[in-house]
């Protein structure tokens, strides 16, 4: 019994220590506030409105002045929903004015704070746009690079000039929390298990292959990368590491304007194109983008050593090159239509297509020696091999927003469906070169189909000006063909595999949750509960899979120190649910030495998710952010390989291979602190994030493994001038040790520089990745009970580039300029986001 609930009584002293730490915060917190009210302040709230399609203007400045002054004593922007709030305002009689750049300034007289009326809201703000000086306007901005919200951190790389030319990848490796590894794997906070969403929605682009569909994003497409660690129950549990939302680039400003974005390089190629048009209460955005790798020569090596039941020694020594090339397009049209003041329609359609091509050259010497060291056998041949993958999937999602008469109440409803066909095929042909062996080949052959329809519903009801309501519903049905033909032909002897895998999945969720502020705004919150419920079903008979149901909990609390420091605390419950391809229990033998297949025995994985934050910003731009946590799974799912001296698959006999599937692991726990950092001085404007985790598996009766991982980068930019820029980026990643071995630690560093022209309509930059090595090793090692295997992988990561941007209409319609690197302290009314359509789905690779 106490077996049973030692795992929450582990998580509960840990939750209570954190807890008094909060408290002890707080009370100093709560006495240095009481001390600055002795004065009597209150708060000034609003929201801005476009006059014409009554959509709210974000990054509107809102200045604050004592009557009868001319200069403003506070102020700030509207948020993207065009929400304001200015707190610690001291009583008085004020005027407020609303201004942005193409519209009439709005002011409030006479805005009078007091012991009757401390918090003063304004309603919604009217801003009338200024038509015809909006076709001689162009306007420039900057906007923050990081931004601290309450459930999320968002990261904006319009200033990231290292990352000009390049694709999704070389974005999320400068976002906070975020590491990429050398194959392109993505982890947030130490954990891979991540949900990955385009613009809020899941897409079938990640199902077939995580790491190719990240490559085939350009840089220039994205707007900004969200990051939810601790996501609500507005979000699906699906993700014990959190989502990642890649929100792509569009326009609701009336008008015509769009941009053109070139690079060329000896490594990567690519291009884009984004047309916005917009009149009255109906727009256009449209966008095709495309984007290839250029042919790149990897080198591998691999030793093994391994045993077997008569303790004969088997040496596999495998050394080749691998040349590899990747290419990628998409296009996207959507329509927003504002059909009434309250009611809102977008229509969106995107197909992402994306495809690499590989081949190999690779020479084997595998030898057998007896216990005494007599050399048995020795066998010496040639692998060639090739491999082709092709993937293309079309999105089409349909949002309908209703608002009423009472602020920040509405009704969204979202339609979304994504169909994915991905093709992948194989020949391998082993040549021996000595020995009696006969030489071997495979051939395989594997199309696969994806659709998967989300639709849901979110009601959103403030109760009173401090609490607000959320509820909904969604529906998730996924339906997955895969088809595979394999032969393997050893000799004379021929086996076959020919097999279609049939898997449904359906879940059915359900959430309530409440944004709130207590003690007169002392804590703001978010709280919630979510139930979803999922049944499985697949032609594959022998193994039923079993319906589950969960429960997750969720919050966060947070705390306005001052206007210059935030503490928060959260909680999630989270799961992750095995793909189809983990399941599916086929032989994948393209390697004859090492084979993969799938597991239907496996159960989700559940986590519990703890975090505890901290922001400080200081004058001129500096702020630094600290995150610690700690995260407790069960049922823990990794890939687990084990040896075979000798292995069958159907009427074959293999020899010598190590077998590789995902396994439900024990338990995992692991604890850490992220640390983000941003200092102007000056022209220059130095950023760090740094990492620092250990990860502790216990999987008995093995003993428990802990690796400790570190992870650090410097990224510096210099503003020669107004219009010229150049920007450095260091990242170091370190091993860690795993339950089977050690994961490589490498390093990686970029130069660029940008040149602006015709008032900034026009940019011209120059990079250059790794410009002092052309390859970069990754050393790794894997071992188990009767063997170990060390590999050494050469990566030519070096590149130069260069890059064109143009942007062109009688309209360049960004916001007003504010300190670059800026994490604003979370708002009231910070929360949110995502919506139930943008809680799940798409998701970490599947293959």
């Amino acid at each position: 019994m106490l077996r049973t609930f030692a795992p929450w009584i582990q998580m509960t002293n840990f939750f209570m220590k954190n807890i008094i730490i909060l408290g002890f915060l707080l009370v100093i917190s709560f006495t240095l506030r009481a001390q600055n009210n002795t004065g009597g302040k209150g708060s000034i709230s609003g929201k801005v409105i476009d006059a014409v399609t009554k959509v709210p203007v974000d990054y509107a400045t809102v200045s604050l002045y004592k009557q009868g002054s001319a200069s403003p004593f506070n102020g700030m922007v509207t948020d993207p929903k065009g929400n304001f709030k200015l707190d610690n305002i001291a009583y008085g009689d004020y005027k407020l004015t609303v201004d942005f750049l193409g519209y009439k300034k709005q002011t409030i007289d006479h805005v009078i704070i007091d012991a009757n009326a401390k918090n003063v809201p304004l309603g919604n703000i009217i801003l009338a746009p200024l038509q015809n000086q909006l076709q001689q306007v162009n306007i420039t901005a900057s906007v923050p690079t990081v931004e601290n919200k309450i459930d999320k951190l968002v990261y904006s790389p319009a200033n990231d000039l290292t990352s000009q030319g390049g694709v999704a990848l070389d974005v999320l490796k400068k976002v906070p929390m975020i590491s990429v590894d050398i194959n392109g794997n993505v982890e947030l906070m130490g954990n891979a298990n991540i949900r990955f969403l385009i613009n809020g929605k899941p897409s079938s682009i990640f199902g077939a292959s995580l790491a190719d569909a990240l490559q085939s994003i350009p840089a220039s497409q994205i707007k900004n990368i969200e990051v939810i660690t601790s996501p609500g129950a507005k979000y699906d549990a699906e993700g014990t590491g959190g989502i990642i939302n890649i929100i792509l680039k569009d326009s609701k400003v009336q008008g015509i304007n769009g941009s053109v974005n070139l690079s060329a390089g000896t490594r990567f190629e690519n291009g884009s194109v984004n047309l916005n048009a917009r009149k009255g209460n109906f727009g256009i955005n449209a966008s095709f983008s495309g984007n290839e790798q250029l042919n790149t020569v990897s080198r591998n090596s691999t030793n093994r050593t391994s045993f077997d039941s008569l303790n004969n020694k088997t040496l596999l020594n495998q050394n080749g090159t691998n040349p590899f090339t990747r290419h990628g397009y998409q296009s996207a049209i959507s329509f927003n239509w504002s059909i009434t003041p309250k009611d809102e329609l977008t229509v969106g359609l995107n197909y992402n297509n994306f495809g690499n091509h590989s081949t190999g050259l690779t020479n084997i010497d595998q030898a057998t020696y007896s216990p005494i060291g007599s050399l048995l056998t020795d066998n010496m041949s040639l692998s060639h091999s090739n491999s082709l993958f092709s993937a293309h999937s079309t999105d089409v999602s349909v949002a309908y927003k209703k608002t009423f008469a009472k602020e920040n109440q509405e009704l969204d409803f979202l339609y979304n469906t994504s169909i994915g066909n991905n093709t992948s095929n194989y020949t391998q042909q082993q040549d021996y070169i000595t020995g009696t062996l006969p030489n071997v080949s495979s051939t395989g052959y594997n199309p696969g189909r994806d659709r998967e329809t989300d639709i849901s519903v979110d009601y959103t009801q403030p109760v009173s000006k401090s609490i607000t309501l959320e509820a909904g519903a969604k529906a998730v049905i996924e339906d997955i063909n895969n088809s595979t033909a394999q032969s393997f032909t050893n000799g004379n002897h021929v086996l076959s595999q020919n097999q279609t895998f049939i898997y449904n999945r359906k879940i059915f969720a359900y959430y309530l949750s409440s944004s709130f502020s207590l003690f007169n705004n002392f804590i703001d919150g978010k709280a919630g509960l979510r139930y979803e419920h999922t049944s499985s079903t697949t032609d594959f008979t022998t193994t039923p899979l079993p319906s589950y149901g969960i429960f997750a909990p969720s919050f966060v609390l947070s705390h306005k120190i001052d206007k210059t420091q935030t503490i928060k605390l959260s909680y999630t419950y989270r799961l992750e649910r095995p793909d189809y391809r983990s399941l599916n229990p086929f032989y994948n033998i393209s390697d004859f030495y090492n084979i993969s297949t799938g597991n239907p025995n496996l159960s989700p994985e559940l986590g519990h998710n703890f975090e505890l934050g901290y922001n400080k910003s200081f004058g001129k731009g500096a702020n630094i952010y600290i995150a610690g946590f700690y995260r407790y799974n069960t049922n823990d799912l990794q890939s687990y390989t084990t040896f075979h001296p000798t292995l069958n698959v159907g009427d074959t006999t293999l020899t010598n291979v190590s077998l590789s599937q995902r396994a439900n692991i024990g338990k995992e726990t692991s604890e850490g602190i992220n640390l983000y950092g941003s200092l102007p001085l000056g022209k220059l404007t130095l950023r760090t994030n740094m990492f620092f985790a250990d990860r502790i598996t216990y999987n008995p009766p093995y003993p428990q493994v802990s690796g400790f991982t570190y992870r650090i980068n410097l990224n510096g930019s210099y503003e020669f001038a107004k219009d010229l820029a150049a920007e450095f980026f260091v990242n170091y990643r370190s091993s860690q040790k795993g339950f089977q071995g050690t994961n490589p630690a490498f390093y990686f560093y970029n130069f660029a520089v940008r040149k602006q022209f015709m008032d900034k309509k026009m940019s011209i930059g120059l990079t250059a990745a790794n410009p002092f090595a052309k390859y970069v090793n990754f050393q790794s090692t894997t071992f188990g009970p009767n063997f170990n295997t060390s590999s050494l992988r050469q990566i030519p990561l070096q590149s130069f580039g260069i890059s064109l941007t143009y942007k062109f209409g009688k309209l360049e319609f960004k916001k007003e300029k504010e300190k670059e690197d800026t994490v604003p302290v979370p708002d009231d009314n910070s929360g949110g986001g995502g919506g139930n359509g943008g809680g799940g789905g798409g998701g970490k690779g599947k293959g």
